[in-house]
């Protein structure tokens, strides 16, 4: 017997708004002091009343147009009542029978699968346990309680742990570009949880094979918090579930968590269903209604997405399908980019340069952008507003390596010296005398005095050593501090040498 994995995804995503979901306490997870960004809303005394962030309506349905999802004309809150100590209500407002976005779609770059989504929804977040080591109580943070959290839920459409964290990958850069979140799942603004059930497949002939239309059970895998995490977690767990239906067994619906140290997926509960829930309209929020001139609005206000980008990328700068991946991952570099070959067709027109050479420009810029640039960063993520490098002056440094007027060891120099002090290249190459000497006569005269200074590699020359015209080139650039181009520099030498 074969089995096919069948995967969804729900996952929770901590919306960028200034204060919280239902009350003006200041939205911000990260902070480290316990119970400052609270007020008896979001504490759940009695008698509060809670009232709609507007602006955490707005980026949900920002997202749901981005992954072409159809939009709620009508929308509510409900209550899901369940009692845990990090839920100071005993209940959590939520989204259950009207989400605001449902029916749409991602499609996974790597092969173009599109994956449905369910639905998108809004709720609130919940307080957070804290367990203090080696004592047998717990103690609450409630400065995210009431945080705005939206859910994503897939079809059961994934079927392998790399797509699925491909998906979860698409959609991270995703909310990136709409500015909806930062989703660093290492601080807990995007936290996965995978679905995970294997559906049988039998022979309808001898070179055929049918997927049985009954999903199998399901087990969910909660709090994934990292894209290995979630590969190596859902590669487990079909391990698993093959390994208990080949030897006879059922697989029991539960959940599991994961231990990223012994790389096992372990029993934490047996699922509830949604009517455990006792899910009922929130009194206290009125229904929402969304015309089309607000949903048209919030259209208009979308940015080039990821997938739009990696193929004007393609057909514009005809860059490789690695350092495009590279560029796109990080919105404010691909950003940065595009400044800089803005600047360089400019420079280009201005100078009549042909395409095919613009072409050579632009490959110039991403390879030294991704390579030396970011090398300067030492690992740091880059950010235009931290990086002292304007892409007017990255585009300067380029045009002055095109014109051959530095070695690629004075371009790295001319580099650093730019980072360091934000200035133009065109000053530090002026204060730092690093112009190429390319000049020929110039070159010449420098030659001699190389080859007078040296007899014995003149001789070795003569007697047929080819390693001794690289000592001398060697030579010449210590003389010069790094200045002399080596090809012109090999040339005169070359030409000197066989008069001698």
């Amino acid at each position: 017997m074969k089995y096919q994995p069948k995967i969804g995804l729900e996952i929770h995503i901590e919306l960028k708004t200034n204060s919280k979901m239902f009350c003006s306490c200041k939205n911000d997870s990260q902070e480290k002091e316990p119970n400052v960004n609270i007020c008896p809303i979001c504490l759940g005394h009695p008698g509060v009343l809670p009232t709609i962030n507007i602006e955490a309506i707005k980026l949900v349905i920002k997202t749901g147009l981005a992954l072409n999802c159809k939009i709620a004309k009508t929308s509510k809150f409900e209550r899901k009542n369940y009692f845990y100590p990090d839920l100071p209500k005993g209940y959590q407002i939520s989204q259950y029978a009207d989400p605001l976005c449902k029916e749409g779609f991602l499609i996974i770059p790597s092969n173009n699968k599109k994956i449905r989504i369910r639905r998108i929804h809004l709720e609130e977040d919940t307080a957070k346990l804290i367990h203090p080591e080696g004592k047998n109580y717990s103690l609450l943070d409630f400065n995210r309680a009431g945080i705005p959290l939206m859910e994503l839920v897939t079809e059961p459409d994934i079927e392998s742990a790399k797509e699925a964290r491909e998906f979860a990958r698409e959609l991270q850069l995703i909310l990136r570009y709409l500015r909806v979140s930062d989703a660093e799942m290492e601080r807990g603004q995007m936290r996965v949880e995978a679905n995970v059930s294997l559906q049988r497949k039998f022979q309808t002939s001898s070179t055929k094979s049918q997927t049985n239309s009954k999903l199998g059970t399901k087990v969910e895998i909660k709090n994934l918090n990292s894209f290995k995490a979630v590969e190596r977690a859902i590669e487990y767990e079909i391990k698993r579930q093959k390994e208990i239906l080949e030897g006879g067994g059922e697989v029991i619906q539960e959940t599991r968590g994961w231990d990223e140290k012994k790389g096992i997926t372990f029993l934490q509960r047996e699922k509830e269903e949604a009517h455990d829930y006792r899910y009922f309209p929130e009194p206290d929020l009125p229904p929402m209604e969304f015309d089309k001139d607000f949903i048209l609005d919030l259209k208009n206000q979308l940015p080039e997405l990821p997938l739009q980008k990696r193929g004007r990328f393609q057909r514009e700068y005809n860059l490789s399908s690695k350092i495009i991946e590279i560029l796109i991952s990080n919105k404010d570099l691909s950003e940065y980019f595009e400044k800089t070959t803005s600047e360089l067709f400019e420079w280009a027109e201005d100078k009549n340069i042909s395409k095919e050479n613009y072409q050579k420009l632009v490959q110039m810029a991403s390879n030294y952008l991704l390579s030396e640039a970011l090398g300067l960063l030492g690992g740091k993520t880059f950010s235009e507003k931290e990086f002292p490098i304007t892409p007017e002056n990255f585009a300067e440094f380029i045009t002055i390596i095109y014109e051959k007027k530095l070695t690629s060891k004075l371009a790295k120099i001319l580099l650093g010296e730019m980072f360091e002090t934000g200035k133009d290249p065109s000053d530090i190459l002026e204060e730092k005398e690093l112009i190429q000497v390319s000049d020929e006569k110039e070159v010449e005269e420098i030659a001699e005095k190389i080859i007078e200074s040296n007899p014995k590699a003149v001789e070795d020359f003569r007697s047929g050593k080819e390693s001794a015209i690289q000592f001398l080139i060697g030579q010449m650039m210590k003389e010069t501090k790094g200045r002399v181009n080596p090809e012109i520099a090999k040339q005169i030498l070359t030409k000197l040498l066989q008069r001698i």
